[in-house]
C-alpha cells in the first residue's frame, strides 16, 4: 500500500509542475494574476481537482502497474484539453482591453520636410547660348591689363598732362578742386581733321564727381594754344563719407565755334584713397576718351493739356551744361517753342534772352490753342540757341516731343502728360544735334 501511495502521490506532483503556474488553473496564479475574476478562477480549479481525485481513487483499487500508467496518460490528456479550454474561457469572459505597447511616433501624422526642395536649376538652352547674346561690356573689367604708370601712360598716349589741386573742407562739407594748367596737349589734326584751325587749339575743362554727371561744371576756354593756364576753383557740396566713393572726371575738350567740341582727352581720379583733409597737387597723364556721344547739355520741360479750354502749355524752366558757342564768356541762350501739325509749322514763340551763362533759368509759358481731335498729329519742337546780336544765332541742341519724337524718353514725358490732363508734368531731356533730330524726326526737317 506505502508504494501505491507513494507513487500516486508522486503522479499528483507531476501533474502539478505540469498545469500549475503555466495558465491560469491554480490557487498559486493567485498573486501573480490579481486582476483576473474570481470566478474564473474557482472554476479552473474546480475542473482540475474533480479530474486530480479521479486519478487517485484509481490509484486506490488496486489496479495493476500498466492500468495505472494509462490511465495517467489518458488523465493527462484530459488535463491539457481542460487547461486550453480554461484559457479560452477566461479570454471569452474577460473585459480587460488588450493594450498595444508599440511605440508611438507622435511626429508621423504631421511629417513634412523642414528643408526646402531645392528647386531645379533652368539651364539655357542651346539657342540662347550664342555669341550675340553676350554683352561685351559686362566683361570689359575682366581682362587683365598691365598697370601702367603715369610716365608709361604719358610715353604710351602722347596727349599731354593736367595739374590739378583737391582739398576737402571739414567745416563747410564740400570738395574743392582746383583746375590749375596743363601742357603738351595734342594738336587739332591728330584728333580731328575736319577742323577750320589744324594749328592750334582752344582747350577748356569739364568737371565731375562720378556717377553724378548732372552737377558738372567747366572752365574758361583758353584761345589757341596747347599749355593752357586755368587756375580756376570748383567746389562741389558732398558729405567726407560720400565724397571717398566717388571718382573724379576731368574731360579736356577743344573749343570750335563752327563745327562740334572735340574731345581731347580725360582723366579718371578715384578718392578713395586720398588724404583729402591734407589735401595737395598733382600732375595726372591725359588718357584717351571713351565717351562717343557729344555733351550739348539738358533742358528741363514741363507739359500741361487742359481739355476743357483746348489749351497746351509749355513751361521752359531751365537749362544746364549747355554747350557754349562763345569762345570769351559764357553763352546768350533763348529757346524757341514751335508748334506743328502734321509736318506743317503752326507756330513758334520764344524766351527771353540769358546773358553769359550756360545755366540759364527761364522759368517762362508758353501756351497754344489745340483741340483734342488735333492734339494726337501735334509735335512740338524745343530748340535752344545761343543769341547774337550782330550776327545769326547759334544751334545748340534741339529735341521734339509728340507724334513725331525723337526719342523714347520724349515719348514717355508726352504720354505722362495725356495720362495726366490738367496736371503739370516736368522732365529732364538731353539735348540732340540737328542732324540726329532730323534722321527720326519729319517735324524737326520742317522747323528751320
Amino acid at each position: 500500500m506505502s508504494f501505491i501511495y507513494s507513487v500516486s502521490k508522486k503522479c499528483c506532483e507531476k501533474l502539478y509542475e505540469i498545469f500549475c503556474c503555466k495558465e491560469v488553473c491554480c490557487e498559486c496564479c493567485q498573486e501573480e494574476r490579481k486582476k483576473l475574476r474570481k470566478s474564473d478562477i474557482q472554476h479552473s480549479f474546480r475542473e482540475s481537482s474533480t479530474r486530480l481525485d479521479s486519478t487517485s481513487s484509481c490509484a486506490e483499487s488496486h489496479k495493476s502497474f500498466r492500468e495505472r500508467i494509462e490511465s495517467d496518460s489518458t488523465s493527462r490528456t484530459d488535463s491539457v484539453s481542460s487547461a486550453s479550454q480554461i484559457s479560452c474561457d477566461y479570454k471569452k469572459g474577460t473585459t480587460t482591453p488588450i493594450i498595444d505597447m508599440k511605440p508611438i511616433e507622435f511626429w508621423t501624422a504631421n511629417k513634412e520636410n523642414v528643408q526646402p526642395r531645392p528647386g531645379r536649376r533652368r539651364l539655357p538652352s542651346e539657342t540662347e547660348i550664342t555669341v550675340e547674346n553676350f554683352q561685351r561690356d559686362l566683361y570689359d573689367d575682366v581682362i587683365n591689363e598691365p598697370c601702367l604708370t603715369d610716365e608709361e601712360k604719358l610715353a604710351k598716349f602722347q596727349l599731354g598732362q593736367i595739374h590739378i589741386g583737391l582739398q576737402y573742407d571739414v567745416v563747410n562739407r564740400f570738395l574743392v578742386v582746383k583746375i590749375i594748367e596743363a601742357k603738351d596737349l595734342p594738336l587739332p589734326f591728330i584728333l580731328d581733321d575736319t577742323k577750320q584751325d589744324l594749328a592750334h587749339s582752344n582747350p577748356y575743362c569739364k568737371v565731375s564727381l562720378l556717377p553724378d554727371q548732372k552737377n558738372s561744371q567747366q572752365t574758361s576756354v583758353q584761345r589757341k594754344t596747347q599749355n593752357p593756364t586755368w587756375n580756376e576753383y570748383f567746389m562741389f557740396e558732398i558729405p567726407f563719407g560720400e565724397v571717398q566713393m566717388r571718382t573724379l572726371e576731368i574731360l579736356i575738350k577743344d573749343f570750335d565755334k563752327f563745327s562740334r567740341h572735340c574731345i581731347i582727352g580725360q582723366v579718371y581720379l578715384p578718392l578713395g584713397g586720398m588724404n583729402l583733409i591734407k589735401g595737395g597737387h598733382m600732375w595726372k597723364p591725359v588718357l584717351p576718351s571713351t565717351k562717343e556721344r557729344m555733351d550739348l547739355g539738358e533742358i528741363l520741360l514741363s507739359l500741361n493739356y487742359l481739355p476743357s479750354a483746348g489749351r497746351l502749355n509749355v513751361d521752359i524752366i531751365k537749362a544746364k551744361q549747355l554747350i557754349q558757342t562763345d569762345m570769351i564768356g559764357g553763352s546768350d541762350p533763348i529757346v524757341k517753342i514751335t508748334l506743328v501739325h502734321f509736318e506743317k509749322p503752326i507756330k513758334t514763340k520764344k524766351t527771353s534772352c540769358k546773358k553769359n551763362t550756360i545755366d540759364p533759368i527761364f522759368n517762362e509759358s508758353v501756351s497754344f490753342n489745340v483741340t483734342q481731335q488735333q492734339l494726337e498729329n501735334t509735335t512740338v519742337v524745343i530748340t535752344v540757341w545761343d543769341h547774337n546780336s550782330k550776327t545769326k544765332d547759334d544751334f545748340v541742341g534741339r529735341i521734339s516731343l509728340g507724334k513725331y519724337g525723337t526719342g523714347p524718353h520724349e515719348y514717355t514725358h508726352w504720354k505722362r502728360m495725356l495720362n495726366s490732363q490738367r496736371s503739370p508734368v516736368a522732365q529732364w531731356h538731353s539735348l540732340r544735334t540737328r542732324i540726329e533730330c532730323d534722321q527720326v524726326s519729319p517735324a524737326s526737317i520742317a522747323v528751320q
